[in-house]
């Protein structure tokens, strides 16, 4: 449930993009990923993200998308879409495109590869603010974008009203004990091992990847945590654990296709390039591992 504290929901799953095997878009097949989601833990969906394939897929097919899973899950989960790019236009159109379609807020990527000044950051993300009326999740991923915001910029991006939340993925949790603190946004795991150590830090929910197969675990963690349960939290997190590792045992748009085709929830693993589908003995030894940690169709 969103709420001031929690403005875009408690697990958010990154989802993947389903695809025909010739490469278009599989709109029908997303709709029932996105159903499936929701009915196992998510209250909220990251379409366009990088385990999205955003690289890859175009503006309207963008569009296409977000308009199809909005139709499915209806109206009360929550929807946001990546503006990501480290071409500030465009990012900004993607934001634009994204408002028109009807999401509910903005997944502000690092500009990666350029590697501008924190000044460049700043700039950066207040054109993609300043572009829509939506609320937005600025995304930290130094590992991707070679590139980490700076404590000045969160402190500076947490004045803007529409900067309402965090998605940290730089395995950073005493850094963001410190500016939850500082900066008053909600902060979000962008780490799926991490997201109860986030939460012993004042997060408030996870961006996730490994929730395609087990998000009502995860949303069950994240309660105990919050009713105090600590036993039971660090259970759930510790059964986790052996999934998490078989999620990332490759990347992670991937693996995570693979585990919801196996699943039976989408007909195709294809991927665009430079992306491929796991050949047999990796989707094997995936599926085998998720086996042994407990998941099955």
């Amino acid at each position: 449930m969103t709420s001031s504290t929690r403005p875009f929901g408690t697990v958010l799953t990154a989802m993947v993009t389903p695809m025909h095997e010739g490469g278009a878009l599989d709109l029908k097949g997303a709709q029932e990923l996105a159903k499936f989601l929701v009915a196992h833990g998510s209250d909220g969906l990251v379409l366009s993200g990088t385990t999205g394939e955003a690289p890859t897929t175009h503006a309207p097919e963008k569009v296409d998308l977000l308009v199809a899973v909005r139709e499915a899950v209806g109206p009360d989960v929550t929807i946001l879409t990546g503006a990501g790019s480290n071409d500030t236009a465009h990012a900004v159109r993607m934001a634009e495109q994204g408002e028109e379609a009807g999401a509910d807020g903005i997944l502000a990527l690092t500009p990666y590869y350029s590697k501008p000044t924190q000044a460049g950051v700043v700039a950066h993300f207040r054109a993609i603010l300043g572009a829509t009326g939506l609320p937005a999740m600025l995304y930290d991923i130094p590992g991707r974008t070679a590139l980490a915001i700076s404590d000045e910029s969160y402190d500076e991006l947490a004045a803007h009203p529409r900067v309402v939340a965090v998605k940290d993925a730089t395995g950073g949790v005493e850094a963001a004990k410190e500016r939850i603190a500082r900066t008053g946004l909600a902060w979000y795991s962008g780490d799926d091992p991490l997201t109860l150590d986030f939460l012993r830090a004042g997060a408030v929910g996870v961006v996730s990847v490994s929730s395609h197969v087990v998000g009502r675990e995860i949303a069950a963690m994240i309660a105990a945590h919050e009713a105090g349960d600590t036993a039971e939290a660090e259970r759930l997190h510790e059964s986790l654990l052996p999934v998490h590792e078989a999620v990332f045992s490759g990347p992670g748009a991937i693996n995570a296709k693979s585990a919801v085709h196996w699943l039976g929830v989408v007909p195709s693993r294809a991927m665009r390039l430079p992306l491929l589908p796991n050949p047999p003995a990796e989707h094997d030894a995936l599926i085998s591992r998720l086996e042994a940690a407990g998941i099955h169709p």
